[in-house]
């Protein structure tokens, strides 16, 4: 059987684009910290500061969201790092927030028949506006939904019903139809072959092409390698191992100083072992109850050096490539206390990253 992995972009502008060096630059602020500008890696001043409001990008690669004042009125647009604008009052906006770039790309809304399209890294509009919804963009990946109606739920919220949902690339072009699975899968996992995966982890779906395109289904993942790997043998040296240089936890002293705060992981591990083996170990024991939440790392507290990379030039969490599982076991009292591990997915499988318990002390 010929297998054969996708390690990049699915199309050749794509993997062109990714090939090249990026000059990030970052934000810079006036004294007055009311508008935004940008420096290159030097320092140099590239957009001295002159942006505000819709202004949310820490980082500039290559596309973003920005707003200007105009005659005492507030404009948005998107800008390219050419100096290019494209997009007047088109800004794609979800949860109050514009969008991001993701992979050179950012999606846009045309308001006159309110569907959604996206630019690339030029302000070029590579997937017109048709749809009724688009994911960002996840290994040159798209999920895409047409055709459907949108349902009022009220307090400004909705949600989709019906239509046709498929998954394409960057150039528009389908690559799997009726793509009805819309959470949990891992983009960049995906591997092409000529027959449907056995791999328990993951899930298979087939393409266009005629080819079998599986994916890493997370929740398989992450529940296979809780129940196959953390829990047989649990151990000191096992637990140090699948947890993160420092943990997270809420450091409760009942003054002003109580807040969120880290422990090396050798230190937490060594005050801590026994009372979190017994408590990882009640996932084993039918009579417990326990669930699996999909979160992603909160910028505010997660701000050090190393977690960096798992967030967008925006400061949002990259939820579908690096997310936090948090494992809630629900304790047996009065008070339906809760105990809560978070871990993260990493390059180097799940580590935990925070604790908090509902009636023990941590130490």
């Amino acid at each position: 059987m010929r297998t054969y992995v996708l390690t990049c972009l699915l199309t050749i502008t794509s993997c062109t684009l990714f090939a090249q060096s990026k000059d990030t630059w970052t934000a810079i602020e006036n004294k007055e910290r009311t508008l935004i500008g940008y420096k290159d890696k030097n320092g140099v001043v590239k957009i001295k500061p002159k942006y505000m409001g819709m202004t949310f990008a820490k980082k500039f690669d290559h596309i973003m969201v920005v707003t200007e004042e105009h005659d005492v009125k507030w404009k948005s647009h998107y800008l390219t790092k050419s100096g290019r604008v494209v997009g007047r009052d088109s800004l794609y906006i979800f949860d109050n927030t514009p969008d991001c770039e993701s992979e050179g790309f950012i999606r846009f809304t045309d308001k006159k028949t309110d569907k959604t399209g996206m630019f690339n890294s030029k302000g070029n509009i590579v997937i017109p506006a048709e749809y009724n919804a688009l994911s960002k963009v996840d290994n040159g990946l798209i999920m895409a939904l047409k055709d459907a109606k949108k349902e009022d739920l009220g307090d400004g919220h909705f949600s989709w019903t019906g239509g046709y949902q498929s998954l394409i690339d960057t150039t528009n072009k389908e690559v799997i139809d009726n793509f009805m699975y819309t959470t949990n899968l891992h983009f960049p996992s995906v591997i092409i072959a000529d027959r449907e995966t056995t791999d328990s982890n993951r899930v298979s779906f087939k393409g266009a092409n005629n080819k079998y395109y599986s994916f890493i289904n997370l929740d398989r993942e992450f529940d296979n390698w809780v129940k196959g790997a953390l829990l047989p043998n649990l151990s000191k040296e096992s637990l140090l191992n699948a947890t993160a240089k420092d943990v997270y936890l809420w450091k409760d002293n009942g003054e002003k100083e109580d807040g969120w705060g880290s422990v090396a992981k050798a230190k937490f591990i060594e005050a801590n072992f026994e009372l979190l083996k017994s408590k990882l170990l009640q996932l084993t024991n039918p009579e417990f109850a326990y669930q699996t939440f999909d979160n992603g790392l909160n910028p505010l507290i997660y701000t050090s050096p190393e977690y960096q990379k798992y967030f967008n030039n925006c400061g949002e969490a990259k939820e579908l490539d690096y997310p936090v599982k948090t494992i809630v076991i629900n304790l047996p009292d009065e008070k339906q206390s809760q105990d809560h591990f978070d871990f993260l997915r990493t390059e180097n499988g799940y580590q935990l990253v925070s604790v908090t318990l509902g009636t023990d002390k941590l130490k």
